[in-house]
Protein backbone atom coordinates (compact mmCIF):
# COMPACT_ATOMS: atom_id res chain seq x y z
CA UNK A 1 0.00 0.00 0.00
CA UNK A 2 1.57 3.25 -0.33
CA UNK A 3 0.27 6.00 1.53
CA UNK A 4 1.49 10.02 0.86
CA UNK A 5 1.33 11.21 4.74
CA UNK A 6 0.95 14.86 5.09
CA UNK A 7 1.85 16.85 8.50
CA UNK A 8 2.70 20.73 8.94
CA UNK A 9 6.10 20.04 9.95
CA UNK A 10 9.00 17.51 10.67
CA UNK A 11 9.52 15.69 14.43
CA UNK A 12 12.28 18.23 14.69
CA UNK A 13 10.17 20.99 14.94
CA UNK A 14 9.15 19.32 18.36
CA UNK A 15 5.55 19.78 18.66
CA UNK A 16 3.76 16.42 19.82
CA UNK A 17 1.86 16.09 16.12
CA UNK A 18 4.52 15.86 14.44
CA UNK A 19 6.50 13.16 16.79
CA UNK A 20 3.41 11.35 16.93
CA UNK A 21 3.10 10.96 13.30
CA UNK A 22 6.54 10.19 13.18
CA UNK A 23 6.19 6.82 15.53
CA UNK A 24 3.47 5.99 13.20
CA UNK A 25 5.02 6.35 10.28
CA UNK A 26 8.34 4.08 11.32
CA UNK A 27 5.93 1.57 12.80
CA UNK A 28 3.74 1.27 9.78
CA UNK A 29 7.03 1.37 7.57
CA UNK A 30 8.41 -1.66 9.12
CA UNK A 31 5.71 -3.65 8.45
CA UNK A 32 5.28 -5.57 5.29
CA UNK A 33 2.81 -3.85 2.87
CA UNK A 34 3.05 -0.33 3.22
CA UNK A 35 5.11 2.27 1.32
CA UNK A 36 5.44 5.95 3.31
CA UNK A 37 6.04 8.94 1.21
CA UNK A 38 6.10 11.92 4.30
CA UNK A 39 5.28 15.42 2.83
CA UNK A 40 5.93 18.22 5.54
CA UNK A 41 7.15 21.77 5.63
CA UNK A 42 10.87 22.55 5.43
CA UNK A 43 11.56 24.73 8.64
CA UNK A 44 13.39 21.87 9.77
CA UNK A 45 15.55 18.96 8.88
CA UNK A 46 13.55 15.68 7.49
CA UNK A 47 13.99 12.83 9.96
CA UNK A 48 17.01 10.17 9.02
CA UNK A 49 15.75 7.71 6.13
CA UNK A 50 17.23 4.26 7.53
CA UNK A 51 13.98 2.68 5.93
CA UNK A 52 13.84 2.67 2.38
CA UNK A 53 10.04 1.90 2.60
CA UNK A 54 9.65 5.55 4.35
CA UNK A 55 10.74 8.80 2.13
CA UNK A 56 10.86 12.10 3.08
CA UNK A 57 9.67 14.73 1.09
CA UNK A 58 10.45 18.09 2.43
CA UNK A 59 8.23 21.45 0.99
CA UNK A 60 9.52 24.52 0.59
CA UNK A 61 7.39 27.02 2.82
CA UNK A 62 6.53 30.41 4.66
CA UNK A 63 6.77 30.27 8.39
CA UNK A 64 6.18 33.50 9.54
CA UNK A 65 2.70 33.27 10.97
CA UNK A 66 4.35 31.24 13.45
CA UNK A 67 7.17 33.51 13.96
CA UNK A 68 4.92 36.77 14.47
CA UNK A 69 2.04 35.55 15.98
CA UNK A 70 2.67 32.00 17.46
CA UNK A 71 0.34 29.99 15.37
CA UNK A 72 2.05 27.58 13.70
CA UNK A 73 0.90 27.51 9.96
CA UNK A 74 3.24 27.30 7.55
CA UNK A 75 2.20 28.38 3.83
CA UNK A 76 3.86 25.65 1.04
CA UNK A 77 5.22 27.07 -2.16
CA UNK A 78 3.17 25.98 -5.16
CA UNK A 79 6.07 23.89 -6.45
CA UNK A 80 5.75 22.07 -3.12
CA UNK A 81 1.72 21.66 -3.66
CA UNK A 82 2.05 20.58 -7.72
CA UNK A 83 4.17 18.13 -6.36
CA UNK A 84 2.23 16.59 -3.16
CA UNK A 85 -1.01 16.69 -5.38
CA UNK A 86 1.04 14.35 -8.28
CA UNK A 87 1.66 12.19 -5.38
CA UNK A 88 -1.45 12.10 -4.31
CA UNK A 89 -3.13 10.92 -7.34
CA UNK A 90 -0.01 8.12 -7.67
CA UNK A 91 -1.09 7.18 -3.78
CA UNK A 92 -3.32 4.02 -2.58
CA UNK A 93 -4.47 6.16 0.05
CA UNK A 94 -3.56 9.61 2.06
CA UNK A 95 -3.36 9.98 5.56
CA UNK A 96 -3.33 13.45 7.37
CA UNK A 97 -2.28 14.29 10.85
CA UNK A 98 -4.64 17.06 11.65
CA UNK A 99 -7.74 18.70 9.29
CA UNK A 100 -7.08 22.32 8.95
CA UNK A 101 -3.02 22.72 7.47
CA UNK A 102 -2.58 24.38 4.62
CA UNK A 103 -0.97 21.49 2.57
CA UNK A 104 -3.04 19.12 4.31
CA UNK A 105 -6.36 20.66 2.95
CA UNK A 106 -4.49 20.74 -0.46
CA UNK A 107 -3.89 17.02 -0.40
CA UNK A 108 -7.97 15.95 0.42
CA UNK A 109 -8.95 18.36 -2.34
CA UNK A 110 -6.30 16.42 -4.40
CA UNK A 111 -7.63 12.65 -3.27
CA UNK A 112 -11.08 13.76 -3.08
CA UNK A 113 -10.50 14.91 -7.23
CA UNK A 114 -8.76 11.56 -7.72
CA UNK A 115 -10.98 9.44 -5.78
CA UNK A 116 -7.99 8.00 -3.08
CA UNK A 117 -9.41 7.60 0.09
CA UNK A 118 -8.67 9.65 3.18
CA UNK A 119 -7.38 8.75 6.71
CA UNK A 120 -7.20 11.84 8.97
CA UNK A 121 -5.69 11.58 12.73
CA UNK A 122 -6.93 14.58 14.66
CA UNK A 123 -4.99 15.98 17.48
CA UNK A 124 -6.30 19.65 18.04
CA UNK A 125 -9.96 20.40 18.78
CA UNK A 126 -10.92 24.52 20.03
CA UNK A 127 -8.12 26.37 21.11
CA UNK A 128 -9.15 29.40 23.50
CA UNK A 129 -6.86 32.07 21.88
CA UNK A 130 -7.06 35.39 23.64
CA UNK A 131 -7.17 37.54 20.53
CA UNK A 132 -11.05 37.15 19.36
CA UNK A 133 -10.29 37.65 16.03
CA UNK A 134 -8.01 34.52 16.29
CA UNK A 135 -10.76 32.58 18.64
CA UNK A 136 -13.32 33.32 15.67
CA UNK A 137 -11.28 31.91 12.52
CA UNK A 138 -10.69 28.72 14.26
CA UNK A 139 -14.18 28.15 14.77
CA UNK A 140 -15.15 29.62 11.45
CA UNK A 141 -12.46 27.21 10.10
CA UNK A 142 -13.85 24.35 12.17
CA UNK A 143 -17.13 24.54 10.74
CA UNK A 144 -15.85 24.91 7.42
CA UNK A 145 -12.46 23.74 6.02
CA UNK A 146 -12.68 21.15 9.25
CA UNK A 147 -16.24 19.65 8.52
CA UNK A 148 -15.21 19.23 4.88
CA UNK A 149 -11.88 17.36 5.22
CA UNK A 150 -12.82 14.75 8.15
CA UNK A 151 -16.34 14.50 6.54
CA UNK A 152 -14.45 13.79 3.07
CA UNK A 153 -12.56 10.96 5.29
CA UNK A 154 -13.03 7.48 4.86
CA UNK A 155 -11.79 7.34 8.60
CA UNK A 156 -11.17 9.50 11.77
CA UNK A 157 -9.17 8.74 14.90
CA UNK A 158 -8.89 11.68 17.49
CA UNK A 159 -6.27 11.20 19.96
CA UNK A 160 -8.46 11.90 22.70
CA UNK A 161 -12.41 11.74 23.84
CA UNK A 162 -12.74 15.44 24.24
CA UNK A 163 -11.47 16.08 20.79
CA UNK A 164 -13.94 13.69 19.38
CA UNK A 165 -16.58 14.96 21.64
CA UNK A 166 -15.84 18.53 20.01
CA UNK A 167 -16.14 17.78 16.53
CA UNK A 168 -19.14 14.85 16.74
CA UNK A 169 -21.93 17.43 16.35
CA UNK A 170 -20.02 19.13 13.74
CA UNK A 171 -19.59 16.48 11.50
CA UNK A 172 -21.39 13.94 9.10
CA UNK A 173 -18.74 11.20 9.78
CA UNK A 174 -18.43 8.47 6.68
CA UNK A 175 -17.48 5.74 9.17
CA UNK A 176 -17.81 5.97 13.40
CA UNK A 177 -14.74 7.63 14.63
CA UNK A 178 -12.32 5.96 16.72
CA UNK A 179 -10.65 7.33 19.77
CA UNK A 180 -6.78 5.80 19.77
CA UNK A 181 -5.00 7.23 22.45
CA UNK A 182 -1.05 8.03 21.75
CA UNK A 183 1.90 5.61 22.49
CA UNK A 184 4.95 6.17 25.04
CA UNK A 185 8.11 4.68 24.49
CA UNK A 186 8.25 3.27 27.83
CA UNK A 187 11.54 1.77 27.83
CA UNK A 188 13.04 5.27 27.27
CA UNK A 189 10.70 7.24 30.07
CA UNK A 190 10.83 5.76 32.90
CA UNK A 191 11.66 6.21 36.55
CA UNK A 192 14.83 7.01 38.14
CA UNK A 193 15.89 5.86 41.56
CA UNK A 194 15.28 8.24 44.24
CA UNK A 195 19.05 8.22 44.56
CA UNK A 196 19.46 9.30 41.48
CA UNK A 197 16.77 12.01 41.56
CA UNK A 198 18.92 13.41 44.04
CA UNK A 199 21.66 13.63 41.47
CA UNK A 200 19.71 14.64 38.67
CA UNK A 201 17.93 17.58 40.55
CA UNK A 202 21.66 19.09 42.13
CA UNK A 203 22.87 18.71 38.17
CA UNK A 204 19.97 21.25 37.51
CA UNK A 205 20.79 23.63 40.54
CA UNK A 206 17.74 22.72 42.66
CA UNK A 207 18.27 22.55 46.36
CA UNK A 208 17.92 20.31 48.84
CA UNK A 209 13.79 20.40 49.83
CA UNK A 210 13.04 23.16 46.63
CA UNK A 211 10.27 22.84 44.43
CA UNK A 212 11.76 21.87 41.28
CA UNK A 213 8.60 22.47 38.46
CA UNK A 214 8.95 22.27 35.08
CA UNK A 215 7.25 22.95 31.71
CA UNK A 216 7.90 20.93 28.32
CA UNK A 217 6.35 21.75 25.34
CA UNK A 218 6.23 25.41 22.60
CA UNK A 219 6.47 28.40 23.73
CA UNK A 220 3.10 30.08 23.07
CA UNK A 221 -0.50 31.22 23.78
CA UNK A 222 -2.07 27.83 24.18
CA UNK A 223 0.40 26.42 26.32
CA UNK A 224 -0.65 29.09 28.74
CA UNK A 225 2.37 31.38 28.73
CA UNK A 226 0.71 33.84 29.86
CA UNK A 227 -0.34 32.01 33.09
CA UNK A 228 2.82 30.64 33.72
CA UNK A 229 4.77 33.66 34.18
CA UNK A 230 2.35 34.78 36.71
CA UNK A 231 3.24 31.47 38.28
CA UNK A 232 7.03 31.86 38.03
CA UNK A 233 6.44 35.64 40.09
CA UNK A 234 4.21 33.89 42.49
CA UNK A 235 6.79 30.95 43.19
CA UNK A 236 9.93 32.58 44.01
CA UNK A 237 11.37 29.68 46.37
CA UNK A 238 10.69 27.03 43.68
CA UNK A 239 13.12 26.85 40.38
CA UNK A 240 11.08 26.18 36.79
CA UNK A 241 12.65 24.09 34.06
CA UNK A 242 11.36 25.74 30.51
CA UNK A 243 12.22 23.19 28.03
CA UNK A 244 11.38 24.21 24.37
CA UNK A 245 10.77 27.03 21.92
CA UNK A 246 9.01 30.30 20.88
CA UNK A 247 7.99 33.51 20.27
CA UNK A 248 6.56 33.68 24.23
CA UNK A 249 9.89 33.29 25.53
CA UNK A 250 10.51 33.52 29.08
CA UNK A 251 14.12 34.57 29.18
CA UNK A 252 12.28 37.58 28.76
CA UNK A 253 10.55 37.67 31.90
CA UNK A 254 13.93 38.00 33.63
CA UNK A 255 13.16 35.88 36.80
CA UNK A 256 16.07 34.50 38.35
CA UNK A 257 14.25 31.62 39.20
CA UNK A 258 13.62 30.07 35.32
CA UNK A 259 16.40 27.94 33.42
CA UNK A 260 15.65 27.60 30.12
CA UNK A 261 16.78 24.44 28.01
CA UNK A 262 16.18 24.81 24.20
CA UNK A 263 16.67 22.01 21.54
CA UNK A 264 16.16 19.20 23.58
CA UNK A 265 15.40 15.60 21.36
CA UNK A 266 13.05 12.99 23.67
CA UNK A 267 15.98 11.32 25.31
CA UNK A 268 17.65 14.67 26.30
CA UNK A 269 13.92 15.20 28.06
CA UNK A 270 13.85 12.13 29.96
CA UNK A 271 16.17 13.28 32.95
CA UNK A 272 13.88 16.99 33.30
CA UNK A 273 10.90 14.33 34.03
CA UNK A 274 12.81 12.10 36.12
CA UNK A 275 13.85 14.99 38.39
CA UNK A 276 10.78 17.14 38.29
CA UNK A 277 8.17 17.12 41.30
CA UNK A 278 5.87 18.10 39.45
CA UNK A 279 4.65 18.87 35.28
CA UNK A 280 3.23 22.30 34.57
CA UNK A 281 1.10 22.36 32.10
CA UNK A 282 -1.74 24.98 31.92
CA UNK A 283 -2.29 24.32 28.12
CA UNK A 284 -5.52 24.33 26.19
CA UNK A 285 -7.45 22.94 23.42
CA UNK A 286 -4.74 20.25 22.34
CA UNK A 287 -6.26 16.73 23.34
CA UNK A 288 -4.23 14.96 26.08
CA UNK A 289 -0.50 16.34 24.96
CA UNK A 290 2.24 14.21 24.83
CA UNK A 291 4.48 15.61 27.29
CA UNK A 292 1.37 14.07 30.20
CA UNK A 293 2.21 10.76 29.40
CA UNK A 294 6.09 10.93 28.81
CA UNK A 295 5.89 12.49 32.33
CA UNK A 296 3.49 10.06 33.33
CA UNK A 297 5.72 7.35 32.42
CA UNK A 298 8.44 8.59 34.18
CA UNK A 299 6.81 8.60 37.75
CA UNK A 300 6.33 12.07 36.93
CA UNK A 301 2.98 14.31 38.52
CA UNK A 302 1.20 16.55 36.34
CA UNK A 303 -1.20 19.69 37.40
CA UNK A 304 -3.20 20.44 33.86
CA UNK A 305 -6.52 21.99 33.09
CA UNK A 306 -9.89 20.12 33.59
CA UNK A 307 -9.99 19.93 29.78
CA UNK A 308 -6.93 17.95 29.53
CA UNK A 309 -7.66 15.60 32.44
CA UNK A 310 -11.04 15.36 30.36
CA UNK A 311 -9.09 13.86 27.20
CA UNK A 312 -8.26 10.85 29.01
CA UNK A 313 -10.98 9.51 30.98
CA UNK A 314 -8.77 6.40 32.18
CA UNK A 315 -5.79 8.43 33.21
CA UNK A 316 -7.75 11.09 34.71
CA UNK A 317 -7.66 10.19 38.32
CA UNK A 318 -4.07 10.06 38.39
CA UNK A 319 -3.84 13.48 37.03
CA UNK A 320 -4.61 16.45 39.12
CA UNK A 321 -6.57 19.36 37.34
CA UNK A 322 -7.47 23.21 37.96
CA UNK A 323 -9.15 25.24 35.46
CA UNK A 324 -7.35 27.69 33.62
CA UNK A 325 -10.22 30.23 33.25
CA UNK A 326 -11.16 33.00 35.32
CA UNK A 327 -9.55 36.06 37.11
CA UNK A 328 -8.29 33.85 39.85
CA UNK A 329 -6.86 31.08 38.00
CA UNK A 330 -2.83 32.49 39.38
CA UNK A 331 -3.96 32.29 42.70
CA UNK A 332 -5.67 28.91 42.61
CA UNK A 333 -2.70 27.20 40.47
CA UNK A 334 -0.68 29.05 42.87
CA UNK A 335 -2.34 27.27 45.89
CA UNK A 336 -1.93 23.55 43.98
CA UNK A 337 1.91 23.99 43.44
CA UNK A 338 2.91 24.49 46.42
CA UNK A 339 0.63 22.06 47.95
CA UNK A 340 1.83 19.18 45.40
CA UNK A 341 5.24 19.78 45.37
CA UNK A 342 5.71 19.52 49.27
CA UNK A 343 3.70 16.76 49.38
CA UNK A 344 4.65 13.22 51.07
CA UNK A 345 3.07 10.64 48.83
CA UNK A 346 4.98 11.37 45.60
CA UNK A 347 7.05 8.29 45.56
CA UNK A 348 3.81 5.94 45.94
CA UNK A 349 2.24 7.96 43.19
CA UNK A 350 5.72 8.19 40.75
CA UNK A 351 4.71 4.07 40.95
CA UNK A 352 1.31 4.28 40.17
CA UNK A 353 1.94 6.62 37.29
CA UNK A 354 4.50 4.56 35.33
CA UNK A 355 2.46 2.01 36.45
CA UNK A 356 -0.14 2.98 34.52
CA UNK A 357 1.72 4.04 31.20
CA UNK A 358 3.20 0.75 30.84
CA UNK A 359 -0.20 -1.03 30.77
CA UNK A 360 -2.35 1.25 28.82
CA UNK A 361 0.08 3.38 26.48
CA UNK A 362 1.55 1.76 23.20
CA UNK A 363 3.03 2.91 20.06
CA UNK A 364 3.10 -0.52 18.38
CA UNK A 365 -0.58 -0.63 19.52
CA UNK A 366 -1.46 3.01 18.06
CA UNK A 367 0.36 2.04 14.66
CA UNK A 368 -1.65 -1.08 14.48
CA UNK A 369 -5.28 0.48 15.16
CA UNK A 370 -3.88 3.27 12.37
CA UNK A 371 -2.91 0.49 10.01
CA UNK A 372 -6.38 -1.99 10.22
CA UNK A 373 -7.81 1.64 9.80
CA UNK A 374 -5.62 2.35 6.55
CA UNK A 375 -6.55 -1.56 5.45
CA UNK A 376 -10.30 -1.62 5.79
CA UNK A 377 -10.04 1.94 3.85
CA UNK A 378 -7.60 0.68 0.84
CA UNK A 379 -8.85 -0.12 -1.89
CA UNK A 380 -9.30 -3.91 -2.69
Amino acid sequence: MRVVLVTHYYPAHRSGVEIVAGEIACRLAAEPGFEIVWHASDCGPAPAQDNPRLRCQPAAAFNGLERWLGVPYPLWSWRSLVRLVREVRGADLLHLHDCLYFGNVVACVAAKLAGRPVVVTQHIGPVPYRNPVLRLMLAIANRSVGRFVLGSACRVLFIAETTRAYFAPLIRFRSAPLVVANGVDCALFKPARDADRQVLRAGFGAREGQPLLLFAGRFVEKKGMPLLEQLVRRTPEALWLFAGAGPLDPERWDAPNVRILRGLGQAELVPLYQAADLLVLPSVGEGFPLVVQEAMACGTPALVDVSTARASPQASGLLHAEPVEGTDAAERWTRRILALAHEDSHAELRARLAGFARENWSWDESARRHAQAMRECAPQ
